[in-house]
């Protein structure tokens, strides 16, 4: 059994800046999904906030989490 853990193809490398601060690959998932969570809520803001939805906090709050899992999925890929 061999185990290589030479991990430089794999996607979702850490990013470590410097010597002392350390991104792990959530923390870029999250980043992203923050921006993608923008520029939905800009546009879906008067939708959520018209009252055509019972809780306009809690669809914010899934989309900000369809946002990030979204900018997982494209670190993934890209």
């Amino acid at each position: 059994m061999k185990l290589d853990f030479l991990t430089s193809g794999l996607p979702l490398q850490d990013l470590v800046v410097g010597a002392s601060i350390y991104f792990p690959p959530i923390f870029k998932a999250i980043i992203l999904g923050f921006f993608i969570w923008l520029i939905l809520h800009h546009l879906l803001r008067d939708w959520m906030y018209s009252g055509d939805i019972w809780h306009p906090t809690l669809m914010d709050l899934s989309l900000f989490s369809l946002s990030v899992c979204a900018g997982l999925a494209f670190l993934v890929v890209w």
